[in-house]
């Protein structure tokens, strides 16, 4: 089942007003605030990396907000244990078994602040539930429920008392985004409203869980092109050849900025995906999950130029297969 342009110009209004509705805490920011849904409704997980003081957190809590189901809030300290994410079984004397005590993980989404203040054991806890939306605690599965999504965020700039991510995680984020500092226009807004505390503004839901559900579902029907998907391949293909990478994209990557360019496509009223829609996401998608050969590092190479020139060498298909 392909999905309909009826369908295509009904999620396009839905995600807008999802959009609209977060604008109204993440001023002059619709690229990233479209990445963050996105990333919702490919069923995938953002990381935010960004300086100290621009808004991720509020960016987060505003996705949450947006939809009508439940949120958690992690903040990763080094002293937080896997137990305090995933929940534990305690051992109940009155009726003589053990009772799982579900921990914060269980929530439609969740938002783990400074994510790499944790240990990589306490990091690791979250490997399970990001790729297979289930816990596992004392040989017992839980499911945590769907939608589910892992909002990270992380500073870059302080290294103290911090873990770097491991690859294997890294991989679990569909893409990775970075917020930057609003434009002057933007900062007056922001300064207009000085009075009111970030953490005290609040945005009404426009959706419910389960209509998140229903659009990830419509989301998949976007019609792909066999030469759409033969391009995503030699992207692909390219960052691990490419002689500045150490570790090229994963199998897990193509199929993230597959599902990605479908959801965007969908967003913007189209039921069919285009080359364009592939480069508007290669960056998000791609660049957190290559690793940079040393010597190219030292030398200023940088993920995203490498993603950047690997898109000018490999021209997008310019004509649909022939059926």
């Amino acid at each position: 089942m392909t999905m309909t342009p009826d369908e295509a110009a009904w999620f396009a209004e839905s995600f807008n007003r999802l959009v609209t509705n977060v604008e109204q805490v993440l001023l002059g920011k619709t690229f990233v605030v479209r990445l963050g849904f996105t990333a919702l409704l490919s069923e995938g997980h953002l990381l935010l990396e960004d300086y100290p003081g621009t808004g991720k957190t509020s960016f987060a809590r505003a996705i949450a907000q947006s939809v009508s189901g439940t949120t958690n809030r992690i903040q990763f300290t080094p002293d937080l244990l896997p137990g305090d994410i995933t929940g534990v079984s305690i051992f109940d004397q009155r009726e003589n078994e053990f009772e799982f005590h579900p921990g914060p993980v269980f929530s439609n989404i969740v938002l783990a602040d400074e994510i790499n203040r944790a240990s990589p054991k306490t990091q690791a806890a979250l490997l399970e539930v990001m790729e297979e939306g289930q816990v596992t605690v004392d040989g017992v599965t839980h499911p945590v429920g769907s939608p589910f999504m892992v909002i990270a965020t992380q500073n870059p700039i302080e290294q103290a008392g911090t873990y770097r991510l491991p690859e294997a995680q890294l991989d679990r984020f569909l893409m990775k985004a970075s917020i930057g500092y609003p434009d002057r226009a933007s900062t007056l807004r922001i300064l207009d409203g000085a009075g009111v505390a970030a953490h005290s503004t609040t945005i009404e839901p426009v959706v419910s869980a389960e209509l998140v559900v229903e659009m990830a579902q419509l989301a998949r029907t976007v019609h792909v092109d066999p030469t759409i998907n033969d391009y995503v391949s030699r992207l692909v293909e390219a960052t691990r050849s490419a002689t500045e990478v150490r570790l090229g994209v994963s199998v897990r990557g193509a199929l993230a900025l597959m599902r990605a360019a479908k959801t965007l496509a969908a967003s913007n009223g189209r039921h069919y995906v285009v080359p364009d829609d592939v480069k508007a996401l290669a960056e998000s998608v791609l660049a957190h999950r290559l690793v940079i050969d040393a010597e190219a590092e030292f030398e200023g190479v940088t993920a995203s130029s490498v993603i950047a020139q690997i898109l000018i060498e490999n021209p997008p298909p310019t004509e649909r297969q022939a059926v």
